[in-house]
C-alpha cells in the first residue's frame, strides 16, 4: 500500500510563488513515476506535471509550462512542484499521484495513476 501526503498549499497573490511537496510512503512507493493534477470548482481534474522515477523525464501542461517545475528527491521519496508567477486561474485543489507501472517515463493521463493524495488547496487572489 502507498500513502501520499501533500503539503505546501495556501493563499497567495497573483505573481507569487508556492512549492508543493508530496511525500510517498509504503513498499510500492519506490520505482514509480509521479504526477500532479488539479481540480478547480466545477471543472474536471486536469494534468499539471509529471516526472519519471529517475527524474530525467518531465512533462508539463501547456498552461503551466515555463512557470512550474517538478522535481524529486528519491532518497526522501518526495516530489516537489515549484509554482512561480501564479495566476488566478491556477486556483484549484492540487493532487499528487503515483504510477507504479512507469519508471523511465511518466503519464499525463489520470487513469494511469494508482494512488492519490488527499489534495492541497491553492488559492491565488488578484
Amino acid at each position: 500500500q502507498v500513502q501520499l501526503v501533500e503539503s505546501g498549499g495556501g493563499l497567495v497573490q497573483a505573481g507569487d510563488s508556492l512549492r508543493l511537496s508530496c511525500a510517498a510512503s509504503g513498499r510500492a512507493a519506490s520505482n514509480s513515476a509521479m504526477g500532479w493534477f488539479r481540480q478547480a470548482p466545477g471543472k474536471e481534474r486536469e494534468f499539471v506535471a509529471a516526472i519519471s522515477w529517475s527524474g530525467g523525464n518531465t512533462y508539463y501542461a501547456d498552461s503551466v509550462k515555463g512557470r512550474f517545475t517538478i522535481s524529486k528527491d528519491n532518497a526522501k521519496n518526495t516530489n516537489y512542484l515549484q509554482m512561480n508567477s501564479l495566476k488566478v486561474e491556477d486556483t484549484a485543489v492540487y493532487y499528487c499521484a503515483l504510477d507504479r507501472s512507469r519508471i523511465r517515463t511518466a503519464s499525463m493521463a489520470s487513469q494511469s495513476y494508482d494512488y492519490w493524495g488527499q489534495g492541497t488547496q491553492v488559492t491565488v487572489s488578484s
